[in-house]
């Protein structure tokens, strides 16, 4: 199975940028962590992706439609306004979990509203870089189930 992780904006910046929220480890750490995991797993190969630049995000999921199984995406600030990349998930048929480092429903009221997370199988937040894997999981098993 092979699976797209996307990260967004200020995602790049991880173990820098508000190490007390999202951890000391570096966006690069955290996904060379996930990699190795993905290979003890049989069968399962991960790709990843990280943009600052949300029409290069909304390429991406557009194109992930045919190379992918499906996509963990963390679209950081973006979960709580973009409609386009919304729309981009909705309209591209893309298997997404939505992914958040920290529990965004025990923080500022503004990061409460989700407008991507409607439109995606399911989300998993508040588990620091563990959601990563935890989302692979999840989305592998659902696929299983459920069919691409």
């Amino acid at each position: 199975m092979k699976i797209l992780v996307m990260n967004g904006i200020n995602l790049g910046m991880l173990g820098i940028r508000e190490p007390g929220k999202y951890g000391s480890k570096t966006y690069d750490m955290i996904m060379k962590d996930l990699a190795g995991w993905a290979k003890t797993k049989e069968g399962l190969e991960l790709d990843f992706f990280v943009t600052d630049i949300e029409g290069e995000f909304v390429r991406k999921l557009y194109e992930a439609r045919e190379k992918y199984d499906g996509v963990v995406m963390n679209c950081g600030a973006w979960s709580h306004y973009s409609i386009g990349i919304r729309d981009a998930v909705s309209g591209s048929g893309v298997k997404a979990v939505d992914v958040h480092m920290t529990n965004v429903y025990a923080r500022e009221e503004f990061r409460h509203k989700q407008v991507i997370a409607p439109v995606c199988i399911g989300q998993v937040s508040g588990f620091g870089e563990d959601v990563y894997r935890l989302a692979v999981d999840a989305l592998v098993g659902y696929i299983e189930r459920c069919g691409k």
